[in-house]
């Protein structure tokens, strides 16, 4: 897979991308994730990439002339599954998103910022708008890399254990049960006896009922979805 980040400020998107789960995934070669700076892209003798808004209004506005030529840029190199707009309105980015996300081969993520980009950009570059929450952000730079954290660690070959990426929260619209280590006792708290058994289906159909349990009492909105 290959991830395309444009963003204004890449020095905030980068650090995440540079230790643990992410980084091994882009040593093995798992993934690609290119930033590029939209200033790179200004023909304005400044760098700038915002102007005010037509109409008046507070907050300026991410023109559409860099972002044309980045993405026209990229497009010409290769053809892309999805050009993503990171946005407080676009689809709220659940587990199922991401699911399908990681089995794709090439996209770009824009991240905006000031107060968002010019709507012909949206109008006729992006192909998917995505949200991480009902709430607003300095700039797209986080959302952007929470959305690669949920697609890349999905990705065959970049957990250790691929299977624990299907035991997940929200993977069945389920939350996950709770886990336990050892010590099997501590302070006096016990880990339940059935996870020490060995009875490994009478441990399964416990976790199951725990996980639906669990859902029930602070996520019964996810088990009208089956």
């Amino acid at each position: 897979m290959r991830i395309d980040i444009i963003t204004v400020l890449p020095e905030l998107i980068k650090s995440p991308f540079e230790a643990s789960i992410l980084k091994r995934a882009i040593a093995k070669g798992l993934v690609e994730v290119h930033f590029h700076n939209l200033r790179d892209y200004s023909t304005n003798k400044h760098k700038n990439v915002d102007d005010y808004q037509f109409g008046g209004g507070a907050g300026m506005v991410m023109s559409i002339e860099p972002i044309d030529k980045c993405i026209t840029k990229l497009k010409a190199e290769r053809t892309y599954d999805e050009i993503i707009y990171m946005t407080p309105d676009g689809e709220t980015l659940n587990q199922q998103i991401a699911n399908s996300m990681s089995m794709v081969e090439n996209i770009i993520i824009l991240c905006g910022h000031y107060k968002g980009v010019d709507q012909r950009v949206r109008d006729h570059f992006i192909t998917r708008e995505i949200s991480i929450g009902d709430y607003v952000l300095s700039g797209g730079e986080l959302g952007a890399a929470v959305l690669c954290d949920a697609i890349i660690r999905l990705i065959p070959g970049v957990l250790s254990n691929e299977t624990s990426a299907l035991t997940d929260s929200f993977q069945d619209n389920l939350l996950a049960p709770p886990i336990y280590t050892r010590p099997a006792e501590y302070n006096g708290w016990k880990v339940p006896d059935i996870l020490l058994s060995g009875n490994f289906p009478e441990i399964e159909k416990w976790r199951e009922d725990k996980a639906y349990e669990h859902t029930q009492n602070r996520r019964p909105d996810l088990l009208d979805r089956e």
